[in-house]
């Protein structure tokens, strides 16, 4: 049995290959949502990495990976047009094509340090998803905050497989996903279906996958909560009156009138000033409080000395405002910040330009006790981080309230890639999840992942839901930084080990 594998596909085979998994694996996801294809594109881009060398894993690993940003994330053009999107799907294809050298490296090296089929049925698919976790945790960390959008974990949203997520966190799912593929593909290069028993390994931890149902979480009631979807003006480059969006989503609160709510949720960016600093906004939003005499979790650019935040408050009539308030942890690069200004600027000196705003990061836990309900929060796109949603949940949140503002990519998949992230952080927290935009798609959603209550995307709406509460932790976001820490960094090590015992064996086979 050579130790070393030959390429599965001519070069030129591979590419093509690649490129028709990366558009594959993009279907698994919103708005397609065709889950199984996940499987399918993890499986493309694997048999394309087989045997090669390091240059041509880079080539097909870079093929692979510009196929799939370039469509997945194409809904950046909506505005900003194609400089942005080739700059994002470019750093990611770049790093991404980096980590296919890896992978191809570990179906070289391993075998040469563990010959045999079981290796190659066991450890070859651990070393693998391990080291496609691995990647998928950098790609979602570097540069400055990182791009966390792709991660196949999240493409099962809708899939049975989900509910592992409660256990293992999205981070977990996907090492389970891959380590299936790369089993699978291990059991068709040796021809080994024709005994069972060295195909279960695969079944077991597909079986594992279909068959673990969610963690369960503790009822602890329920929460009336009134959210409004305005549809104002909310965009980056929308043309707006000053008040403008305030005003939309007062005319969308009205219809709300006489309901008896626990607490009054807008979307992020629902108030176009600063009602720590305008005296008739905060009076506005007393009056509100007043009417419904229920707290108001809504949200607004804010001002602290020289340092501009997007800040999410807790606002409650008779009571110093913002009664608490979170700033948004993870304020997006090149959107809501520019980092390193100076030398993005030089590059492309009129879109910088057009980011005035310089968000600052906020360091106060994503949290809000609203009379004496925990609730967790996201803003907009935090919702992609685990470490936003895993704090909130260890704060005491028993509910979710995810606040976005999608206005800048209507008539996209965004909304609904966005909105998918919420339902798998129901799953994997075992909570239900209020998730309100702008202009949509809003939902209501159950701690199991179902659909409660929706409005549709485009329109002014609100909705009144009693919102079920749970407790309890479940498994992912209690272990889940050890989960990652293991499968990243343990990864990593367990690649680097398996790389100088391969390279003593090779000079010493060399030599003798």
């Amino acid at each position: 049995m050579r130790s070393d594998p030959r390429p599965l596909l001519p070069l030129w085979a591979a590419v093509l290959v690649a490129i028709a998994g990366g558009a594959i694996l993009d279907l698994a996801f919103p708005d397609v949502g065709w889950w199984p294809l996940a499987f399918v594109g993890v499986g493309a881009s694997l048999v394309t990495l087989i045997g090669r060398s390091a240059g041509g894993a880079f080539v097909v690993g870079f093929a692979f990976a510009a196929s799939f940003y370039l469509i997945h994330i194409v809904w950046i053009t909506r505005y900003l047009g194609v400089v942005p999107w080739f700059a994002l799907a470019g750093i990611e294809t770049l790093l991404s094509a980096i980590g296919a050298i890896a992978i191809a490296l570990a179906y070289r090296w391993l075998p040469r340090v563990c010959a045999g089929v079981w290796p190659r049925l066991v450890l070859l698919p651990v070393l693998v998803a391990g080291v496609w976790t691995a990647r998928e945790l950098w790609l979602g960390a570097w540069p400055y905050t990182g791009f966390p959008w792709g991660r196949i974990g999240m493409s099962q949203a809708e899939s049975p497989l989900a509910h592992i997520a409660s256990w293992t966190g999205v981070t977990g799912l996907t090492f389970l996903m891959v380590f299936v593929v790369a089993a699978v593909v291990e059991i068709v290069r040796l021809r080994v279906w024709r005994t069972p028993v060295r195909m279960a390994p695969a079944v077991l931890v597909l079986a594992t996958l279909v068959l673990v149902p969610q963690f369960p979480t503790s009822d602890a009631g329920t929460i009336r909560v009134g959210a409004v979807q305005g549809n104002g003006p909310a965009g980056y480059f929308d043309e707006r009156e000053p008040y403008a969006v305030l005003q939309s989503q007062l005319d969308a609160t009205a219809e709300l009138a006489g309901q008896d709510l626990d607490v009054l949720l807008w979307p992020e960016g629902g108030i176009d000033a600063d009602p720590t600093r305008n005296a008739s906004v905060a009076r506005v939003l007393d009056r509100l409080s007043g009417e419904f005499d229920a707290p108001l979790i809504v949200n607004a650019a804010t001002q602290r000395g020289d340092q501009t935040f997007n800040t999410s408050m807790l606002w409650r009539v008779g009571e110093r405002n913002p009664v608490a308030f979170h700033d948004k942890s993870h304020p997006v690069p090149m959107g809501e910040y520019v980092p390193d200004r100076w030398f993005f600027e030089k590059l492309a000196p009129d879109l910088i330009g057009l980011i005035q705003r310089e968000y600052t990061p906020g360091t106060n836990p994503p949290y809000f006790d609203v009379n004496g309900v925990g609730v967790g929060l996201a803003i907009c796109f935090d919702v992609i981080y685990d470490d936003v949603i895993w704090s909130g949940a260890r704060d005491g949140a028993e509910v979710y309230m995810f606040q976005t503002n999608n206005a800048d990519f209507r008539d996209t998949d965004e909304n609904l890639q966005q909105l998918a992230f919420a339902r798998m952080r129901a799953i994997e927290t075992g909570r239900a999840v209020v998730n309100l935009s702008t202009v949509g798609t809003s939902q209501v959603i159950g701690p199991d992942g179902s659909t409660v209550q929706s409005l549709a995307a485009g329109a002014p709406g609100a909705m009144v839901t009693d919102v079920p509460l749970r407790t309890g932790l479940t498994p992912a976001v209690i272990i889940g930084p050890a989960v990652q820490a293991l499968l990243g960094w343990g990864s990593v090590l367990a690649f680097g080990v398996v790389g100088v015992f391969a390279i003593r064996r090779a000079r010493s086979s060399a030599q003798g």
